[in-house]
């Protein structure tokens, strides 16, 4: 039996522009075409499931902005239970994640995304009736199981309408709404906040009405306008604003059947098998993956909880602080970029994955030593430093983990699993940093040191394994699976 080319598979899963011009013509089509039909995804599709992100984000750290406007004072809780319900709210999204991606395979993206975007903004918004710990607790809690499933299953829903080649860029387009959402919320809360004392309402109080407010708003454009998939492509309510033809379904499904024999370009009414589920839950040479990702992704709880409080503890007022914190999380936006540029034009996943760790390693190492040793401002900087670099490796590596999957339904569970890894990662770091240890938190900063020194471990050990998988494939020392396929190629 003739063994599969290393050279050639893992070019065709990274650096062939959906096999060129040729092939377009052989399908009955030109490249314009194609452009023309991938164009109105880029300008539906994306943009939607960016926004969703986006409020995604906002409804779960805007609790950063209210602690500065006197939230855990004025419902009597310790620092120590706002960890608490941050734990609980990650321990909610992790229960749920994989039936949640499984509920998003039977119904569809249309009704299942739309609908959760309407259950946690009804569920932010009501956190204005909060008055005692136990009620933050619980609603910590359920926020977390509204949300839970919805990252995988916006990265699930870009997978059956753009090519392998094609996703990287998409998927960090799409953290864009995350990250940008994570620099804007502290700009919006200096507004915000400002509304304290108006109609009988705290400043933090407006804070969560208005954004989930917002989020509720954005869950009805949900239903009103995010196509489907490419063999269902019209929205739930309405005709869309960007239509697609039988010519543009016709395209978007035939490009991913030759750029996956298994993608057919659907989501709608999947059912994914158990014995799927548990075969990708098992494969453990994929599991590097995710425990790298727990390991930097635990630092990013931390940082996103607490920078505006740090801040406000160097000397700044609330809306200054909150102000400065914006500053840190907009650069994030431009290394994700920058990452998922280098990852693109090289094709190297993994290596990308862990040039960015790296950067982020030295900047903790740095921050740590010379903080207690410069003024306010050289502070700030350091802070800015961290939180600019923290998050550049995730989209990539989502990325990275994607091209290694085989199959639609492996691709969803690896995915719903990946994000299981990052907020398991966020529940455990809302510990990093305790009040004992500011206004420095040196202690703080060597825990991150250390599980990010970890994290960059599983992620050459992937590497490893990977290259060391596919010279055996080479040499003939891999035989097809039980299910009579080649043996796989991956990317390393």
């Amino acid at each position: 039996m003739a063994q599969p080319s290393v050279e050639k598979d893992t070019k065709k899963s990274g650096n062939d522009v959906d096999s060129g011009t040729s092939s377009s013509v052989e399908e009955g089509w030109t490249e314009w075409d194609e452009v023309k039909a991938r164009r109105k995804v880029d300008f539906s599709v994306l943009p939607l499931l960016f926004l969703g992100l986006l409020v995604f984000q906002l409804d779960r750290m805007n609790i950063a902005s209210a602690l500065t406007g006197g939230f855990a004072e004025d419902i009597d809780v310790s620092l120590d239970t706002i960890n608490a319900g941050n734990q609980m709210m990650f321990a909610g999204i992790v229960l749920l994640e994989i039936p949640s991606n499984l509920a998003l395979q039977k119904l569809g993206p249309r009704k299942w995304i739309a609908g959760q975007v309407l259950a946690f903004g009804t569920v932010a918004s009501l956190q204005i009736f909060i008055h005692n710990k136990a009620g933050f607790l619980a609603s910590r809690l359920i926020l977390g199981f509204c949300e839970s499933g919805y990252i995988p299953g916006a990265i699930y829903t870009l997978s059956t309408w753009y090519s392998k080649r094609e996703l990287a860029k998409r998927v960090a387009i799409l953290f864009f709404g995350m990250f940008g959402a994570n620099a804007i919320s502290p700009l919006l809360a200096t507004g915000i906040l400002k509304l304290d004392g108006a109609g009988g309402l705290h400043g933090w109080q407006w804070l969560f009405l208005l954004e989930g407010l917002f989020t509720i708003v954005v869950s009805f454009i949900l239903l009103f306008f995010l196509p489907g998939s490419p063999d269902m492509p019209r929205p739930l309510l309405s005709p869309g604003l960007i239509r697609f033809d039988s010519n543009d379904r016709d395209i978007l499904q035939k490009r991913l059947e030759r750029d996956d024999n298994e993608n057919n370009g659907g989501a709608q009414g999947m059912e994914i098998p158990l014995q799927l589920v548990w075969k990708t839950a098992t494969h453990y040479p994929r599991w590097p993956h995710f425990i790298s990702t727990f390991c930097l992704f635990s630092t990013w709880s931390s940082l996103t909880t607490y920078t505006p409080s740090i801040l406000k503890s160097l000397g700044w007022d609330t809306i200054a602080a909150n102000a400065l914190a914006a500053v840190g999380a907009s650069l994030s936006l431009v290394f994700v970029f920058i990452f998922a540029y280098i990852s693109d034009k090289t094709n190297l996943r993994g290596g990308t994955v862990i040039l960015a760790q790296v950067c982020f390693l030295i900047t903790l190492i740095v921050a740590r030593e010379v903080h207690p040793h410069v003024g306010q401002w050289s502070r700030w900087a350091l802070w800015t430093a961290v939180n600019a670099l923290a998050v550049g490796y995730h989209p990539v590596h989502n990325t990275w983990l994607q091209l290694n999957c085989r199959s639609p339904g492996e691709r969803s569970i690896s995915i719903a699993m990946w994000v299981m890894s990052a907020i398991s990662g966020l529940m455990v770091g809302t510990q990093y940093y305790q009040a004992k240890d500011g206004p420095f938190y040196s202690n703080g900063l060597r825990i991150q040191i250390i599980i990010v020194s970890v994290g960059i471990v599983f992620a050459i050990l992937q590497v490893g394994i990977y290259k060391v998988h596919n010279k055996r494939v080479a040499e003939g020392k891999h035989e097809a699976d039980e299910d009579g396929q080649e043996p796989q190629i991956y990317v390393p």
